[in-house]
Order: C-alpha cells, then structure tokens, then sequence
C-alpha cells in the first residue's frame, strides 16, 4: 500500500495530505503549471514529518542536475518521467537514495521497464498530468519483476476499481485531486486516500484469504 499525491505547490495542501495519509509528495521541477521552484519546496519539506516520503519530478533533466536539485530542495528521491536512458537513470541512482522511472503505457519503455532498476515504475498516461486514462491492460506487458506505481487519470471516483482490477504497488495522483492548477480539492484528496487505502486493505486481506485456503490444504500422502 502505496499513495503519492504529485504536483504539491504548497505547504497547505502538503500538510493536508500528510495528515490525510498520504505516504509521499511529489514536487515537479519539470515546465507545468504545478512546476515549483527548489526553495519554496524546501520551505515546504521543512514542515512535514521525516517519515513522508518527497520526491522531485523531472523530465529529460541532465542528471547532474537532478542530483543538485534534489540536494538544494532538501528531498529524498526523485522521479524522472521524460525518456531518460537506463545509463542516465543509473547516473542518478548512485546519489539519489530513492529513484522512480516512468513509462508510457504500451510502450517500449514499459515493455522494458526492467532495465532501469529503479526502487519503481511509474506507469502513465501519454500526457502526463492531464487527466487522461488509458486501458489497464497494457500492465499486463509489464515485466512482473518490477514495482508499479498507477498513475494517469485516477481520481477519487475510480481509484478503487483500478487497484481491484491493477494490484498495484501504489497509486499516483495530481490532477485528479485538484480544484485548479496547482491547487488540491480538500474533499477529492480525502476521498482519494480513503478510497485508495480500503481498496489497498481489500485486496491484502484477499491475499491472505488465499494464503490461509491453500495452507489449510491437507497433505497428499499418495503424492
């Protein structure tokens, strides 16, 4: 159970999904309209507990810039989410303690989202914060080694289908939460956690469920 809430401009909303139960923050750096500058992020970081995970988000960044700027803004990974080679996302790894790679859905990328060894794959729309959803089962070309992390056009509404259908490592939200640009709905970020966290809880007691049906099993003594 997993949940990043992206595109935090600012130290309300990053409160108020810490206090929600939010596991991360992500902050972009990339051009949008969330775009943030690294000392207003780390002015916000200053506020939240240390064990809420933040991360830069990039897009096709030098990694040495990356590096500085996850440094400068007192952050403790980053997400790189342009077409940044596995050498490039390597480079970032050896100083970054934390590193997300994503991919488009349906992609070469995703089909090959194993070369990155990165800690996980963030699987997305083509239009990264737009909204956009796209068919789930294009996962299925995901190799089943890797960590995914659900993004592209969750909201509130249908978080909890998608982790029912996905069984994802965690889910990722930006727009979906949002009443504007860079600004989250305090009702839709509450609603998307409770939502995402029961569905999260559903399917681990399914696990255990099954887990428990097959240790009870008994023994074949003719096998």
């Amino acid at each position: 159970m997993f949940i990043k809430i992206c595109g935090i401009t600012n130290e309300q909303d990053a409160l108020l999904a810490v206090a929600l139960g939010a596991d991360a923050l992500g902050f972009i750096f990339a051009p949008s309209p969330r775009q943030v500058a690294p000392q207003r992020v780390k002015e916000i970081v200053r506020r939240l507990p240390q064990n809420v995970l933040t991360v830069g988000v990039f897009r096709d960044e030098h990694p040495q810039r990356v590096i500085d700027t996850v440094r400068e803004a007192g952050l403790f990974g980053a997400q790189l989410h342009g077409h940044e080679s596995a050498a490039n996302v390597a480079e970032v790894m050896v100083e970054i303690n934390w590193v997300v790679k994503a991919v488009v859905a349906g992609s070469v990328e995703a089909q090959n989202a194993d070369d990155y060894l990165t800690n996980l794959i963030l699987v997305d729309s083509p239009i990264p914060g737009s909204g956009s959803t796209y068919d789930h089962e294009l996962l299925s070309q995901i190799p089943n080694t890797v960590r995914v992390l659900l993004a592209g056009g969750l909201t509130d509404e249908n978080v909890a289908v998608a982790i029912t259908q996905v069984a994802p490592w965690g889910v990722d939200v930006s727009s979906g939460v949002e009443k504007s640009h860079g600004y989250k709905d305090p009702i839709k970020l509450k609603r998307f956690i409770e939502n995402a966290r029961a569905a999260f809880e559903d399917l681990d007691q399914i696990r255990e469920n099954e887990k428990t049906k097959g240790d009870s099993q008994p023994f074949n003594w003719e096998a």
